[in-house]
């Protein structure tokens, strides 16, 4: 099993090229909320806050359960399970320069440079491992490699955030092409792995337009590691 490694070694790919580059820095700043406000752009978009949502999807996780949030960025979901009580969380981001931010702004949390293609963590490293909008910006032909990856160091459950779609649809984002999917995400896991089930999942529909995103919950089945 790999040892987790300070120097991050990244696959080569358009995606992450562009999300290490100045696009991927003007995407954290847009994106820097604190609890109260990130709370308050979920109840704008769907009608309920975050922090309810990750309520309902966590009520029964234990709170000294080790979990790893892939795609950290600046820590806006970190922050939030460290009010609900939880302790033990670890990050990883491909930015070199907010890795450097994050570790300011959440230092009671591990954060460390690493991509969800190679994640920098031995088998099972953490009951919970959880994506909030990052598998939507993997490629369809590295989607795989980054669900395989999450898998292999999830011990218990895997928690997603994603925009939903039935079908493997590409969206058009600011301009760009190949740096946007959308699917369903969650019938991806349990397809790929058939010892996940799906213990809860809410659609969650947009209040000003069509889109439709998915939080769902999986968990390894108990026979199981």
């Amino acid at each position: 099993m790999r040892e987790p490694s300070e120097t991050a070694n990244f696959p080569e790919t358009k995606q992450i090229e562009t999300w290490q580059g100045e696009f991927g820095s003007q995407y954290s700043e847009r994106n820097l909320y604190s609890p109260a406000d990130l709370d308050n752009l979920y109840q704008r978009y769907y009608g309920i806050t975050r922090t309810a949502l990750n309520q309902r999807f966590l009520a029964d996780i234990p709170r000294t359960a080790s979990i790893l949030e892939v795609g950290c960025n600046l820590g806006n979901q970190l922050i939030l399970l460290r009010e609900m009580g939880f302790e033990s969380l670890s990050g990883i981001e491909i930015q070199e320069e907010i890795v450097k931010r994050a570790r300011t702004r959440v230092p009671w949390a591990r954060v460390m440079e690493g991509s969800a293609l190679k994640i920098p963590f031995p088998d099972a490293s953490f009951d919970m491992v959880f994506t909030s909008g990052l598998l939507i910006h993997i490629a369809p032909q590295d989607l795989p490699v980054a669900m395989n990856e999450i898998y292999r160091c999830a011990k218990r459950w895997i928690w997603g955030f994603e925009y939903h779609s039935p079908q493997m649809t590409e969206i058009p984002y600011r301009g760009h092409s190949e740096l946007l999917w959308k699917a369903d995400y969650a019938r991806l896991y349990t397809e790929t792995f058939p010892d996940l089930e799906l213990v809860a999942e809410q659609k969650l529909n947009y209040l000003e337009n069509d889109n439709v995103d998915s939080i769902f919950l999986l968990r390894r089945k108990k026979d199981a590691r």
